[in-house]
């Protein structure tokens, strides 16, 4: 499977995503939107992993890359490839598909659990209450077609997935290693600014350390059944 993924900031890359394609020996490619990369013809990749960053959907005249990146997922999208969106990632695909984001009644930062539901394509065995990264302000509503995947106490609209299982949008960070975790908070320190679901640096760098090991297996997990649907269909 080629992976192509899109980097919005040169502090947010896929983290534990680039290690499990390269356990599974996967071609991985990169545009730098930051750095104004051209994106690839879309016969050059069979998978798309659109990345977070510190930006909204809306701001086109800040970053006009955005319009471009928009077009680009949407025809991902039609051409049936493989979609998986992280935070902005999945924001953006909400956005492509007709949906409204918009700002949650609580930015959400560092450690919360969510409660992901069960799914028969996405997560067919493993559903519960996992705790995971957060780093977001905005929220989406679930794209017209799509179903609702998980949700958290602060945020009811944290993923969904398209019903054959190509398309799947996450509001949350299963990918976080403790290097990219770091990352954030020295690149985006303002954002930790006290809240009702803010935690601090040194909160969040603690918990870390007991919640990393769990979201690994579930993005393995869920890694793994993304590429036995595009196996599946290809």
């Amino acid at each position: 499977m080629r992976i192509h993924y899109l980097q919005h900031v040169d502090f947010e890359d896929p983290a534990e995503i680039l290690n499990w394609a390269s356990q599974k020996k996967h071609d991985v490619t990169c545009t730098r939107l930051y750095n104004n990369e051209g994106l690839p013809d879309i016969k050059d990749f069979d998978a798309l992993v659109v990345m977070g960053g510190p930006m909204s959907t809306n701001e086109e005249d800040a970053y006009p890359w955005l319009k471009d990146e928009k077009k680009f997922i949407k025809e991902s999208i039609r051409h049936e490839k493989i979609v998986l969106g992280i935070c902005l990632g999945a924001q953006l695909i909400a956005d492509v598909e007709g949906s409204r984001i918009f700002k949650n009644k609580y930015k959400e930062i560092g450690w919360f659990p969510v409660e992901i539901k069960k799914h028969p394509l996405l997560f067919p065995n493993e559903i519960s209450s996992l705790q995971v990264f957060h780093w977001h302000g905005d929220t989406f509503e679930i794209p017209q077609g799509y179903q609702h995947i998980a949700e958290s106490e602060a945020c009811k609209n944290q993923g969904f997935i398209s019903n054959d299982g190509r398309v799947t949008a996450l509001q949350f960070h299963l990918e976080s290693s403790i290097k990219s975790i770091n990352n954030l908070i020295k690149n985006a320190a303002s954002d930790l600014t006290p809240g009702d679901y803010v935690q601090n640096a040194e909160e969040i760098i603690n918990k870390s350390e007991i919640y990393l090991t769990g979201i690994s297996k579930t993005l393995n997990t869920m890694m793994n059944r993304i590429e036995e649907i595009y196996n599946g269909s290809n």
